[in-house]
């Protein structure tokens, strides 16, 4: 499973994220342009220790993503789905794609997939969630459906059952 975060604004929502899939074995795709630097001290320090564990793939465009993962299914977070996030049933090979935080993902790019749109149920007077706090929303829920496939979970024995 992928997660791909198109033109990232935050380096600490990046550094969030880039853990939850050392602890998740989902690759992490970052979309250019980024609003930080990749050695920015906060993407590390929120990172912490984990970046060895996270698979990175950088990219020049969505485009790019697209070409290269043809035929994997793509789901797009945004507010403005009518699906919710956890009535779609994800496959293994999925790419869950998110936005940058000040304007989500492109109204071209949502309205050509509308049928692949999804959201996360909020308040009414709310905006959006916090972007690191969506991806472990969704990504969790795609991952529960496969029954976490390649997960160690509590009390077997993995990484001595500390989990």
């Amino acid at each position: 499973m992928h997660i791909v975060l198109v033109e990232p604004e935050i380096p600490g929502n990046t550094g969030n994220i880039a853990r939850l899939c050392a602890g998740t074995g989902m690759e992490l795709h970052l979309v250019r342009p980024l609003g930080f630097s990749t050695d920015d001290r906060h993407l590390k320090r929120a990172g912490l220790d984990y970046w060895h564990l996270v698979k990175v793939h950088y990219h020049d465009s969505f485009a790019d993503v697209q070409r290269q993962y043809e035929g994997h299914p793509f789901y797009f977070c945004t507010t403005k789905s009518a699906h919710i996030y956890s009535d779609i049933r994800y496959t293994s090979d999925a790419l869950l794609v998110f936005g940058k935080e000040t304007a989500g993902l492109p109204e071209s790019l949502l309205a050509a997939n509308e049928e692949h749109t999804i959201r996360i149920p909020m308040h009414a007077g709310a905006r959006s969630l916090n972007l690191s706090n969506a991806v472990a929303v969704v990504a969790y829920e795609a991952l529960r459906q496969n029954s976490f496939a390649e997960l160690c979970l509590a009390g077997t024995g993995c990484n001595g059952g500390d989990h």
